[in-house]
């Protein structure tokens, strides 16, 4: 991998732009596969781009004419350009999307999700495995399958299996401990294998017939366990027919509930674009097993314009570099670099697959299925922007801001009496809430007097901002907020005030929310610096706006304050040891009842626990001795 400077002269001419730069670059590059970069006048990343030949790639961009209006602007924009060579087309592919997410460039086309999607694993650690859902890495041995649109989808089919083939869901530790069946055995969610009321083999023969339902061997599941059911008859085990009977039913009701449950497609992800005024939807449908594990829909960045085959591109490209691709992609659009983009998939997963935009029968209507959702997807999120779009002007009108604010920060405080005192902090934006952007801070302050907002008002702002300073001192990012929305009167916002002008950003607007008279909702005061507290309008749909992110405030803080509340309720001395996380924690306290017999266990008492090992038995041995 080389990279290219720009070529030097002896004297020093005007400064080119635009395409007398491009063209300048022309004699300095040859047909070599690479990465190149267009920037602007303030050194800002424009465009990444890949090339196959980066001559004749960048030779596209020196024509004066013939260009989209998208591209033109870009080009007027470019006042310098970068370029790495590589030695394979697939390997400047990937270098180009490691630079697209790094660099998150104007014009290119940016997919703004980072989730993982959840499967159901088959785990096989376990002479009677578990079945249970399972997101991240695949490190645990066992049978995975998925992926499935959200935990939803996971939970309402790990409920259905469950039903039909009554496989244990609870932990290995919890499993160990139990001396009689749990609930999940009196409604018929579970065999019980945990107080041997099934025998290995026939827990087996259970694991079996759903390994072969969640492959799509439905049918064949079904006609076992109709013949088990005629049997059971035919002997007069009418108890044990019955149960076989519900068994039939549960599973015909998981089918039916299924969805689009397509006959000839297999295994595949279904992926439908829908591009209007330059905002884009794409949807994607997951079909495993001749079923539908249901459909997510994606709101990618568009580069300033980009049209479909660009946007459907990038969007594979980056949707798959951390998950693994089906056999099959049916696509509702033709992209440019198809052999490409099929030869990184297939590299990735290690087994051939294919896209395909198919023209008719079954896989055309699912695409246009898939079309259709993107359509209503993209409508209702236009209707939610240009209300939302309404909202912020109404805003920047009532608070006399000089514009509608792109990124509004919201804080609150929970604590009971000063205990578990935690900070919150919500974002709302273009789009509504943001909740990739909340955050939760600890209040650490020792010489905070317990009960004090002022003083958890002021660490959390300044924990915040400081750091902002640090990361991004010449806000050139979108991470800093337009509007501070701080929950209290004009003493919260005198404060607030001051802790910024210390930090040096006091030119950030804010707002303090108070509850006005007889502290009724509806009856808000707002404070600013020094400014007299004014009211809206009982029915004005900016007051409810910002009822709406107070409240979701509140709620973020009290949720953060409750789970710090609760894992210290929960916190025993266990915690303190190396070695000792949740897992083994909670096989110790299953093992011995509670952290003081754990205390007074001895050596073998301890190896006798799973996963306690010889070297940790004695570490947790020797901490409590030398604490006692």
């Amino acid at each position: 991998m080389a990279e290219h400077t720009p070529p030097q002269t002896s004297t020093t001419p005007a400064p080119l732009t635009g395409h007398d730069l491009i063209q300048s670059y022309l004699k300095t590059l040859d047909g070599s596969p690479g990465v190149y970069r267009m920037l602007n006048a303030a050194n800002e990343v424009l465009y990444v781009g890949k090339a196959r030949n980066l001559k004749a790639r960048v030779s596209n961009y020196a024509r004066p004419s013939g260009h989209s209006g998208r591209i033109a602007r870009m080009i007027r924009e470019t006042v310098s350009m970068m370029f790495l060579t590589t030695r394979t087309e697939t390997e400047a592919l990937l270098l180009e999307q490691n630079l697209i997410k790094q660099l998150k460039p104007r014009y290119n086309v940016l997919l703004r999700d980072d989730k993982s999607f959840p499967n159901i694993l088959l785990s096989r650690e376990h002479a009677f495995p578990q079945i249970k859902k399972h997101r991240g890495k695949r490190s645990e041995k066992g049978n995975y399958f998925g992926p499935f649109a959200s935990a939803g989808a996971v939970n309402r089919t790990l409920n259905q299996l469950q039903r039909v083939f009554l496989l244990r869901t609870c932990a290995d530790a919890t499993f160990s401990s139990r001396t009689r069946p749990c609930l999940l055995y009196q409604i018929k969610r579970c065999s019980a294998p945990c107080v041997g009321y099934i025998n290995e083999a026939d827990y087996n023969a259970l694991i079996d017939d759903a390994e072969n339902f969640l492959e799509g061997r439905s049918t064949a599941v079904q006609a076992h366990l109709a013949a088990e059911m005629s049997a059971a008859s035919d002997a007069m085990e009418f108890e044990r027919a019955a149960a076989l009977r519900d068994r039939i039913k549960a599973l015909t009701q998981v089918q039916t509930t299924q969805g689009i449950n397509p006959r000839s497609v297999a295994e595949a992800d279904v992926i439908a674009l829908h591009l209007e005024g330059g905002n884009a939807c794409v949807q994607v449908f997951f079909i495993r097993a001749n079923q539908s594990w249901g459909n997510r829909d994606f709101y990618p960045r568009t580069g300033a314009g980009a049209e479909e085959a660009e946007i459907l591109e990038a969007f594979l490209a980056q949707f798959y570099d951390d998950k693994v691709p089906p056999r099959l992609i049916l696509l509702s659009h033709q992209i440019e670099d198809e052999d490409l983009i099929t030869q990184i998939l297939s590299d990735r997963t290690g087994r051939k697959v294919e896209l395909a935009v198919p023209q008719r029968g079954e896989k055309a209507e699912l695409v246009e299925n898939a079309a259709r959702n993107a359509r209503e997807s993209l409508a209702r999120k236009l209707a939610e922007s240009a209300s939302q779009s309404r909202l912020l002007t109404g805003l920047a009108e009532a608070f006399d801001l000089p514009s509608p604010p792109k990124r509004i920060e919201v804080y609150d405080n929970s604590h009971i009496m000063g205990t578990n005192a935690v900070g919150g902090m919500i974002v709302a934006g273009t789009e509504g809430f943001i909740k990739s952007q909340y955050r939760k801070f600890n209040i650490k302050g020792t010489e905070i007097t317990p009960g004090d907002d002022f003083g958890m008002m002021k660490e959390v702002l300044t924990r915040r901002f400081e750091r902002l300073l640090k990361e991004d001192p010449d806000r050139q990012t979108e991470a800093w907020p337009d509007l501070l929305l701080i929950d209290g009167g004009a003493g919260q916002v005198s404060a607030v005030a001051e802790i910024m002008s210390t930090l040096g950003v006091d030119d950030i607007a804010m707002v303090g929310v108070a509850k006005g008279v007889e502290r009724d909702a509806g009856k808000e005061e707002f404070h600013r610096p020094g400014q007299r507290p004014f009211a809206l309008q009982h029915n004005d749909p900016v007051l409810y706006f910002v009822q709406r992110l107070r409240d979701e405030a509140h709620r973020w803080a009290i949720g953060a304050h409750r789970a710090k509340r609760a894992k210290a309720v929960s916190a025993t001395p266990l915690d303190d040891i190396p070695g000792v996380g949740a897992g083994r924690k909670k096989a110790l306290l299953s093992h011995f009842g509670s952290a003081k017999a754990v205390a007074r266990a001895g050596l073998p008492d301890l190896m006798a626990v799973a996963g306690i090992s010889e070297s940790l038995a004695q570490t947790i041995h020797d901490f409590f001795n030398e604490r006692g």
